[in-house]
C-alpha cells in the first residue's frame, strides 16, 4: 500500500528521482527507479505500526522569513535555505576543520583522504555564526562545532568564546575525545570559555567496536576524556554510531554506563550509520538500523525497564514551544522536524531503578493541556491569559502519578516552575536529574526523503553564506563546498 509519494535520490548518480513510501509486510520501505541505474527498494522504517504512531506528531512549521537562496529546481538541488524549507534552525553546525587525528572509515570528512584542507578562519566563522543568528523570526539558539576533529584547532577555546559573544545560549563540540584525554587543561579551558556540552563519540563499552569502526582501540581514551570533563563539571552527551552486527548488542550496556555516570553524562544520542558513497545494496540492508530497530534493542537490552512506547518523536514537544510562545508573546524555536527523523525519552534514576518519564507523566495529556492553553491565550487577551495560566498551573501537576515518580525528584514543583514562572533553573534541575536517551536517524542516498529534508532543524552554516540541512549537506554538498574553500593538505597538520 502506498503511504505517500515523494522525491528521493539515485544511490548511484545522486539524481533527484520520484519515490514512493510503501507499507509492506509490517514494515515501511522506500521504492524508486532511476532511468539509468534501475530500481531500488530499501527499508525506511522497520515497523509500519510505529511509523503510523510517529505520524500522529506531525507539526508543520513555517520556516524562516529570510532564506539565503531562491528556489531553483527540485528540492534539494539548491539548498541554502530556500523558501520551501518548512522548519527553523534549532541547532547550527559549523565544520571548523576537516583535519583529524584519526582516520575512521565511517566519517563524513577527512582531510588526509581528500588531500585538501578545509579550515575556515576565525573571521569566516564569526560571519557564519552571525548568519545563523540573523535567521528570522527566531535566531538560532544553539551551535555545534564539528569537523574533522574540532579540538585539533589551537583556537578552539577562542571559538567557543566567540559563539557566546555572538549570542548563542548553548554551545557544544563534536569530538573523539583524544585531545580531552591527553590534555586535562583543555576541558578546563573549554568550560571557562562557555562550552555547555561535549558531544563525545562513544561506540561501546568494550574495545571491539572501536577497532571495527575506528580501526583503533579507544576505550581507555574515552574514559580518560570523561574523567577530565568530570573534574571541571563539563557535561557530556555520548554519541554512538550504531551499526548492525558491530555494536547493536551494546545498546543496553551503553545506557547502563551512562546511568552509572549520570553525574557528568547528560544523555546519549544514538546515531544509526548513514551510508555514504557507493555502498553495495545488500550491505545497506544488512547493516541498516532504523528507529524502531533501536527502540526494540533498548527494550530487549534493558529488560523492559525502558519500553518501545516510552519513546516519542522529537517533534512531539512542539506544544511546549507553542505554550511558551503564547505566554511570552514572542516566537520561540520550535521542533517542527519530521516525525520520522528522531525519537527520544528521558529516564530518571531512583536507587537501582530506571524510571522513564512517560511511566509517571501522562505525556499526551500534558501536551494536550499545553496546546489548549496556548489556543486559549491567543483568543482571550490579557484577562484570558491570566486565567489560562492559572488553570494550567492546576492541571499540569495532575498529569503526574506521584506513586510511580522517583522520590528524589519533585516533579510537580519542577513542572509548575518551568511553565508558570518560566524558570530556567528549574529546567536545569530537570536535565540534571534525568538522562536523555535519543536516536537520530540521518538520511543517505538509499532512504533519502524530500519531505524529511524540508523539515530538517539541524543545519550547517558554510562560508559562502548558505545554511544547508544536515542530510543534504552530507549527501550532496560537502565535497563541493570543501573543494571551493580548501587548500592543499599537508599530512603533518593532522595533529
Amino acid at each position: 500500500m502506498v503511504i505517500k509519494r515523494t522525491k528521493s535520490l539515485c544511490p548511484e548518480c545522486l539524481q533527484i528521482i520520484d519515490a514512493e513510501v510503501d507499507e509492506d509486510k509490517n514494515r515501511v520501505k522506500i521504492v524508486k527507479e532511476c532511468l539509468e541505474h534501475g530500481k531500488f527498494e530499501n527499508t525506511y522504517w522497520s515497523s509500519d505500526k510505529l511509523y503510523r504512531n510517529a505520524s500522529e506528531y506531525d507539526y508543520k512549521g513555517e520556516g524562516i522569513e529570510n532564506p539565503q537562496t531562491s528556489l531553483n529546481g527540485e528540492c534539494p538541488s539548491n539548498c541554502g535555505i530556500c523558501q520551501e524549507h518548512e522548519s527553523q534552525t534549532i541547532l547550527g553546525l559549523i565544520d571548523v576543520t576537516n583535519r583529524c587525528n584519526m582516520k575512521c572509515p565511517v566519517c563524513f570528512a577527512n582531510a588526509a583522504v581528500s588531500k585538501s584542507l578545509y579550515e575556515p578562519t576565525y573571521e569566516e566563522i564569526r560571519a557564519m555564526l552571525q548568519n545563523l543568528r540573523d535567521n528570522q523570526p527566531v535566531s538560532t539558539p544553539a551551535i555545534q562545532y564539528a569537523g574533522g576533529e574540532p579540538t585539533v584547532r589551537k583556537d578552539i577555546v577562542d571559538l567557543i568564546k566567540l559563539a557566546k559573544e555572538e549570542g548563542f545560549t548553548h554551545t557544544q563540540i563534536a569530538t573523539n575525545g583524544i585531545k580531552l584525554a591527553k590534555n586535562p587543561n583543555l576541558a578546563k579551558g573549554l568550560k571557562e570559555s562557555g562550552l555547555n556540552t561535549v558531544y563525545l563519540q562513544f561506540d561501546g563499552i568494550t574495545e571491539e567496536p572501536y577497532i571495527k569502526i575506528r580501526n583503533r582501540d579507544l576505550l581507555s581514551t574515552k574514559l580518560e576524556a570523561i574523567e577530565n570533563c568530570r573534574k571541571v563539571d563539563l557535561g557530556i552527551v555520548l554519541v554512538p554510531t550504531l551499526i548492525k552486527g558491530i555494536n547493536d548488542q551494546q545498546v543496553g550496556d551503553i545506557i547502563r554506563f551512562a546511568v552509572d555516570n549520570i553525574d557528568i553524562i547528560r544523555g546519549i544520542n544514538f546515531q544509526p550509520v548513514s551510508f555514504a558513497g557507493r555502498t553495495p545494496a545488500d550491505e545497506v540492508e544488512e547493516q541498516r538500523v532504523t528507529i524502531p530497530d533501536f527502540e526494540k534493542l533498548v527494550e530487549e537490552q534493558t529488560e523492559s525497564k525502558i519500553k518501545i512506547e516510552d519513546f516519542y518523536p522529537a517533534s512531539s514537544v512542539v506544544p511546549i514551544s507553542e505554550f511558551v510562545e503564547a505566554i511570552e508573546g514572542k516566537e520561540q524555536v520550535t521542533f517542527t522536524c519530521h516525525p520520522h527523523c528522531g525519537a527520544a525519552t528521558y529516564i530518571f534514576i531512583d536507587g537501582n531503578q530506571i524510571i522513564p518519564v512517560t511511566q509517571f507523566i501522562d505525556v499526551d495529556k500534558l501536551f494536550g493541556i499545553l496546546t489548549k492553553s496556548a489556543e486559549d491565550i491567543e483568543k482571550g487577551g490579557l484577562t484570558g491569559k491570566a486565567k489560562t495560566i492559572a488553570r494550567a498551573t492546576v492541571g499540569l501537576p495532575k498529569t503526574i502519578d506521584t506513586s510511580k515518580a522517583p522520590e528524589s525528584v519533585e516533579m510537580k514543583k519542577i513542572l509548575t516552575s518551568v511553565f508558570k514562572e518560566r524558570s530556567y533553573s528549574a529546567l536545569g534541575t530537570f536535565h540534571k536529574k534525568s538522562l536523555l536517551i535519543a536516536c537520530m536517524h540521518f538520511m543517505d542516498p538509499w532512504n533519502f526523503d524530500q519531505d524529511r529534508v524540508r523539515r530538517c532543524v539541524i543545519h550547517y552554516a558554510v562560508p559562502d553564506g548558505r545554511i544547508i540541512p544536515f542530510c543534504s549537506m552530507n549527501t550532496l554538498y560537502r565535497q563541493e563546498i570543501e573543494k571551493k574553500f580548501a587548500v592543499p593538505f599537508n599530512d603533518n597538520e593532522s595533529e
